[in-house]
């Protein structure tokens, strides 16, 4: 019988390393599986049962970084106004156009902090 496929190219047995104990090897299998899942940290709840914050802002931010996303999101939100705004009319543009220069005035507050804040050099 005539085969298709040539035959895979013969390889070398892996030789056996008497260091690599199957003791050794669970023990950095286990290490590598909790530095990267950390169980202990999954059992432990990280708040007390009566104070669950839904939406949590990182502490470890700085200011600059705080006031940036501030500015990211009004700018979206100031978009979407002055979207909404333009799409219907009647009674109903009026206070979506208000909400818009809301958004934009807050828009600019922030950014007038942004740039007076003083960055390190």
């Amino acid at each position: 019988m005539f085969k298709i496929t040539p035959n895979p190219p013969g390889t070398e047995p892996i030789p056996h390393d008497p260091a690599l104990s199957p003791q050794k090897i669970k023990e950095a299998t286990d290490r590598a599986l909790d530095y990267y899942l950390k169980p202990e940290d999954l059992a432990a709840s990280p708040h007390s049962p009566r104070f669950r914050p839904i939406y949590l802002v990182d502490p470890t931010l700085n200011d600059e970084a705080l006031l940036v996303e501030a500015c990211e999101s009004l700018s979206s939100a100031h978009a979407m106004a002055g979207s909404i705004a333009n799409s219907i009319g009647g009674p109903e543009r009026k206070p979506l156009l208000a909400l818009q220069q809301l958004i934009m005035l807050n828009e600019l507050l922030v950014n007038r902090l942004l740039d007076k804040l003083k960055l390190p050099q």
